[in-house]
């Protein structure tokens, strides 16, 4: 029988989540306010600042001086092609280890994991040195590459707890009738984990929207995306905080966007076969 909960605690619950989601969105609230600021406003108290004139003129300058549309096109290019290629390496992997029994699955989901332990500086100096020997340094297809590599442990193991809640039996039933290995993954089980596909997507898209060390490094001009964008507005000189605010403004929001008009599905992915 479920628990009745009173008018006095659902109010009380409901402050309380509105205030913690208040302090995690701050930092992007205050940094929408300050792209609407000038510089001299920007260095100036909260309060001065939420006072001080409103203007636009840091996205004028920004536009100006970085070319917005490259750095948005090869982040788009890299997000999104990291995570296909590595939901079409995923998909059959995941599928081996939640419907082919063995006793090194687990081992081996703890080894894939283990991998996202090691600091990432780590590995920096061969991925440079095998960039360089193979022509893919300030590449969009070599960011595509490592990115997908970085968060391929996760895209298995998410994907691995989401085939897990889907019944072998109804696979046995498509072998049953004939259906092929391809046409088994294809049009039986890939259907039936739509939810956790997308949601495993999804998340994979914005991790690799945000990655920072490697797009730095592993770019100079080429193929930067946003992170490199945002970056330029921190120069020796000292940081330009209304400039870079704009610029951080401008790379966050397409993100922000995104997760905003999937975050249904993205919850529902996530929650997927959380009852039963």
């Amino acid at each position: 029988m479920a628990r009745s909960v009173t008018t006095q605690r659902k109010i009380t619950n409901t402050v309380i989540a509105w205030f913690v989601g208040f302090l995690i969105c701050f930092p992007i609230l205050w940094i929408l306010v300050l792209s609407f600021k000038t510089e001299a406003d920007a260095i100036k108290t909260p309060i001065e600042v939420l006072r001080a004139t409103w203007t636009f003129e840091n996205y004028g300058i920004v536009q100006e001086r970085s070319d917005y549309g490259k750095h948005f096109s090869n982040s788009v290019i890299i997000a999104f092609g990291s995570t296909v290629l590595g939901l079409l390496i995923a998909i059959p992997a995941a599928w081996s280890m939640a419907f082919v029994p063995s006793k090194r699955t687990k081992d081996i989901l703890l080894w894939m994991l283990s991998t996202k332990m090691l600091p990432a500086v780590g590995v920096l100096y061969p991925i440079y040195l095998l960039f360089i020997q193979l022509g893919l340094l300030d590449s969009r297809m070599g960011l595509v590459l490592v990115l997908m590599l970085i968060n391929l442990p996760i895209i298995v193991w998410m994907l691995y707890t989401y085939f897990r809640e889907i019944p072998g039996e109804i696979l046995e039933a498509a072998r049953m009738d004939g259906a092929t290995l391809r046409e088994e993954v294809l049009f039986i089980l890939t259907p039936m984990a739509i939810p956790g596909i997308a949601s495993t997507l999804l998340l994979n898209v914005i991790l690799a929207w945000n990655e920072a060390f490697w797009t730095l490094n592993l770019t100079a001009a080429k193929a930067a995306p946003l992170t490199a964008f945002i970056a330029s507005y921190s120069s020796p000189e000292g940081l330009f905080y209304a400039k870079l605010s704009a610029a951080s403004t401008m790379a966050i929001a397409p993100i922000l966007i995104l997760g905003w008009f999937s975050q249904k599905q993205l919850v529902r992915g996530l929650t997927f076969g959380a009852v039963k």
